[in-house]
């Protein structure tokens, strides 16, 4: 599988590309990482310094690659954190030419827009660019559940609530609704969390237990490896239990390293082959 991913690059530590493009390539596939950002970490940290690159200059790194030839052989386009509200064009312009060139390319898009704990941290421009412009074309989203809300200007928190809530999103466009950091209930005392997959043939939860930690860059490695899972099985519960496995791993180790940022190359092993020790259930 090929897979031209467009998102952040930083140096240290794993968000964006730097978290998405190493399981992918333990997987197997080839991933083409176009950035957005260069940052030298992640904005987590409050301070941080390097470019956010300009609409133009992601553009002119995609028609390179299209240029020599290889866009007839993309699988799937993913994209996450955006940076500026000028990338959202670059990546539909990329979508479709990956499209055009291979009408069984897919679109995965991760709105990331922020979460329940930190509110919405992108530039207040962004979030309704991709509501409107961007979710609509994607064929997978990858929301967590406050993003979710947002898109579809509801409050999920409860499974009913989510499950009705990924039903609008599908109706914006996406065939495929993959629902992170879901809560049925209180999210301040559970003491699990959810994955759910909503498409038009019916929707599946993986639930692991809560881990006491907040990792940035989980969401980018989640989105990235479904994609995957899912492009492999075609099987939106078998991508799901593969994920859910390997992320897990990946939180674990990182809890348990007393580091802040993602273990993944100390979990690679988990990456690349899912334990898949989480039962799924079909909730509709």
């Amino acid at each position: 599988m090929k897979i031209l991913s467009i998102q952040s690059s930083v140096a240290y530590g794993h968000v964006g590309n730097s978290a998405a493009v190493f399981p992918l390539q333990r997987l197997g596939h080839e991933v083409w990482p176009v950035s957005t950002v260069h940052f030298s970490n992640h904005t987590g940290y409050g301070a941080w310094r390097g470019p956010l690159l300009s609409p133009d200059d992601v553009a002119a790194v995609i028609t390179g690659i299209a240029e020599r030839g290889v866009l007839p052989s993309c699988d799937a386009v993913l994209s996450g954190y955006q940076g500026g509200a000028g990338i959202a064009e670059v990546i539909l312009s990329a979508v479709a030419q990956v499209k055009a060139a291979n009408p069984a390319a897919t679109y995965t898009c991760d709105p990331v827009m922020g979460n329940a704990t930190s509110g919405c941290f992108v530039d207040p421009a962004i979030p309704p660019i991709i509501r409107e412009l961007v979710v609509p074309q994607a064929d997978v989203i990858t929301p967590n559940q406050f993003e979710l809300g947002f898109l579809t200007d509801t409050a999920p928190t409860s499974l009913s609530d989510t499950l009705a809530s990924a039903d609008l999103a599908r109706q914006m466009g996406p065939a495929t609704v993959l629902v992170t950091s879901v809560f049925d209930g209180d999210a301040e005392t559970s003491e699990t969390i959810g994955m759910l997959a909503v498409t038009g043939d019916g929707a599946w939860l993986v639930e692991t237990p809560r881990l006491a930690m907040k990792a940035n860059g989980s969401g980018d490695i989640t989105a990235a490896m479904f994609t995957a899972h899912l492009h492999e099985t075609g099987s939106p519960a078998e991508a799901l239990a593969r994920t859910a496995s390997s992320v897990f791993a990946v939180l674990k180790a990182t809890l348990e390293s007393g580091e802040r940022e993602l273990r993944l190359v100390a979990a690679q092993d988990a990456i690349a082959h899912p334990a898949c020790e989480f039962a799924v259930r079909q909730v509709r």
